[in-house]
């Protein structure tokens, strides 16, 4: 779990930050002491902002795998059907920040996601395997911090399932990247 001595509001944290976080920036953004200033809207559609990031990174991430021509068919197969879900949690995001009255955050360039992402040193099918595992656990990881600092029931099961969505892409990148099961739980959080 990350330490974070944030001391202001999530609101005052968040604000002008949608659509530059990375995971582990949004977890350290899900403090307990901020779970205070709970039951703003605004706020709630900022963290979910957060998560909208992290799917259009996803998506990015993924596309550019598609593109790079490195990946077996098999493989291009289950990376596009993993875009295809993150493309569905950031739709369903974007519904719920639009419940709330906010603003859905956009997306950046493809070639700021390349950049950040590093995927210019991307030379095989497991080095674009291997980011998308990463990304995957990060966003599973942001997911699960999320959870309890919405106070929304709808929200909480919104990002709940998405988590488990995120685990099971994890798993699978693990799976095939050979990787042993781990042998301590949690795996997550």
């Amino acid at each position: 779990m990350i330490e974070n001595p944030i001391s202001s509001s999530r609101r005052s944290i968040l604000a002008g930050t949608a659509g530059t976080l990375s995971a582990a920036g949004l977890l350290a953004l899900l403090d307990r002491p901020a779970r205070a200033a709970a039951g703003n809207p605004a706020q709630d559609a900022q963290l979910l902002n957060a998560a909208v990031a992290l799917e259009d990174e996803g998506i990015a991430a993924y596309q550019i795998g598609a593109e790079s021509k490195l990946l077996s068919p098999d493989v291009l197969k289950v990376a596009v059907t993993f875009q295809g879900h993150h493309k569905q949690h950031r739709d369903d995001l974007l519904a719920a920040i639009k419940r709330l009255g906010g603003t859905g955050a956009q997306p950046k360039t493809q070639a700021q996601y390349a950049t950040e992402l590093g995927t210019a040193s991307l030379k095989d099918q497991n080095g674009v395997l291997r980011l998308a595992l990463k990304l995957e656990r990060g966003a599973t990881n942001a997911y699960l911090g999320l959870i309890t600092s919405l106070d929304q029931p709808d929200l909480s099961l919104l990002v709940a399932r998405n988590a488990a969505d995120e685990s099971f892409h994890a798993a699978v990148l693990g799976h095939v990247l050979g990787e042993p099961i781990p042998t301590k739980a949690p795996m997550f959080g």
